[in-house]
């Protein structure tokens, strides 16, 4: 393989790198939007991979019988400028369509869809273009046995998506965040585009640099209004785009809340710790107050939290319990280190211990002896649902870990009308847990008895004893009010053949297709 050979197999590696570098980028780019789903991925991939197959097929016209190498050169610099161009452009498309798409009424599936054909579509297509004419070239360049050239760029190109995969993964989004490897990857493009230029007549180089300086500083001019080359994350890891927010409610009180994607997890009152402005959080800690009043331990309070976010509840109890332990799974250590510069953690704390491990494995890695009196989940984002915290095997090890009047606790977005996610796994639980209780806010629940298409927030408690209690009002904070929803009519609002959860078969986006699909306005 001679120079230029040489020269055509590291373009094709560096323009299949940057379009799988688009691609693993793209999730993180729209998540602080529409946030993390099976669906989500569904249709980045779906529109990244239709890109590519009519870019291929677009290419393959431009490479046809005749057409010489200056020419073929000339198209992938076209190809490639159009490739950086389309790719800079996405992130000022991201902030000029999105808010619109939002709230346009249509479906969130239909927002995703649309949103990354919007955004990524183009991309993926003008880069498609690059490998087809390439391979020509390098036909072309041997063209005595073509069938070895044409495998080693196949296996290039191949090559160069799997490191682009890899780069994007491990490397670029961790370093320079999703934004800074969008740019990295068009101005890749450009230089490529000006090669190729450059190859074929220098002084078509310089124009090439010249319009491609042009065309990126108005789209640079265009964005600065609009902040679209400013991450929306306070911290951008490899788990989540995370945001911390001064928060003002109507009482005045000084408090920050962290969004996780597109998702508020928390929010902390600065002053007070125990002071929730979450729901969801509050019920947890009025129940356990209540549940340990009845039945209170003689040894201190042991809780597991599977995922910390702004650790709302950690700092609750490490104030009221100082000689609790609590034990916290967080998966991403940069939202421990969010949590702790801006949402006031101290987690110097003697009651805290926080494990950066997911928490399944964490929970798994500790001995089968009865230790905690809660178990919460708090792992969930929204409809972002980990299929391995919900099965009947994780059950199992939450089980054998809880002590005799200990109950576990997790949060569950689902359906008002049609509660097919939480049936499963109000069933799953109950082959486990004697006991299992759903409860909401009055308001909430109001939407779901109503049969409205509305999300509501759930509380499901599944504990070895039973507390008979239908409803519950708040003692501390903010006046509120829950009551239960009963079991079987939770069953006969799901329907007939409530799934039962396990590693195996736990299709969580399919149960939670009706919430994906629901409008703001009831159903």
């Amino acid at each position: 393989m001679n120079a230029r050979g040489i020269f055509y197999a590291f373009a094709l590696f560096l323009s299949s790198a940057g379009g799988l570098v688009v691609e693993i980028v793209a999730g993180r780019l729209i998540a602080p939007y529409v946030g993390m789903s099976l669906y989500t991925w569904t249709a980045i991939i779906a529109v990244v991979l239709a890109g590519l197959s009519v870019g291929h097929w677009i290419g393959g016209r431009l490479a046809g019988i005749g057409v010489s190498r200056r020419s073929l050169e000339n198209r992938l610099a076209v190809a490639l400028a159009l490739a950086s161009i389309s790719s800079l452009a996405s992130l000022v498309l991201l902030r000029l369509v999105s808010g619109s798409l939002l709230t346009s009424g249509l479906s969130p599936v239909s927002v995703v869809v649309s949103l990354t054909a919007i955004l990524f579509l183009l991309p993926s297509l003008f880069v498609g273009i690059v490998a087809p004419v390439l391979t020509k070239l390098a036909v072309d360049d041997d063209p005595a046995d073509p069938g070895p050239v044409i495998g080693r760029m196949y296996a290039i190109g191949t090559l160069g998506s799997i490191a682009g995969t890899l780069s994007a993964g491990y490397y670029f989004i961790s370093w320079i965040g999703s934004i800074g490897t969008i740019l990295a990857v068009a101005a890749t493009y450009g230089v490529l585009a000006v090669l190729f230029a450059a190859s074929s007549r220098l002084r078509r180089g310089v124009w090439t640099s010249a319009l491609l300086g042009l065309l990126a500083g108005g789209i640079f001019l265009s964005g600065e209004p609009i902040r679209a080359f400013d991450s929306p994350c306070t911290r951008e890891s490899d788990y989540f785009c995370i945001r911390v927010d001064d928060f003002t409610p109507a009482a005045g009180r000084p408090s920050a809340l962290m969004a996780l994607d597109h998702l508020v997890h928390s929010i902390n009152d600065r002053d007070d710790p125990e002071f929730f402005h979450s729901p969801y959080v509050h019920f947890v800690d009025e129940y356990t107050k209540i549940r340990f009043e009845d039945h209170p331990e003689t040894r201190p309070f042991s809780a597991y939290f599977i995922g910390g976010g702004g650790y709302s509840l950690p700092r609750a109890w490490a104030k009221s319990r100082p000689d609790a332990t609590l034990l916290i799974a967080e998966i991403d250590p940069e939202v421990t280190a969010a949590a702790r510069k801006g949402m006031w953690l101290d987690d110097s704390h003697a009651a805290i211990d926080i494990r950066h491990r997911d928490g399944r494995a964490l929970l798994q890695s500790l001995p089968a002896l009865p230790r905690f009196d809660v178990i919460f989940g708090d792992a969930f984002h929204d409809i972002s649902v980990p299929t391995h915290l919900v099965t009947r095997e994780f059950h199992r090890e939450i089980r054998k870990r809880l002590r005799p009047t200990g109950i576990y606790t997790i949060n569950v977005v689902d359906h008002g009308g049609k509660p097919l996610f939480l049936a499963a796994l109000v069933r799953t639980l109950q082959l486990d847990f004697p006991f299992v209780e759903v409860w909401a806010g009055e308001d909430e629940l109001d939407f779901a008895v109503a049969g409205t298409g509305h999300r509501v927030t759930y509380n499901v408690v599944a504990s070895g004893l039973e507390r008979r209690l239908t409803g519950l009002t708040s003692r501390d904070g903010p006046g509120r009010s829950w009551r239960q929803w009963p079991i079987k009519e939770i069953f006969q609002r799901a329907g007939e053949g409530t799934l039962i959860l396990t590693d195996d078969f736990a299709p969580v986006d399919r149960l939670m297709l009706k919430v994906l699909m629901a409008r703001d306005d009831p159903a």
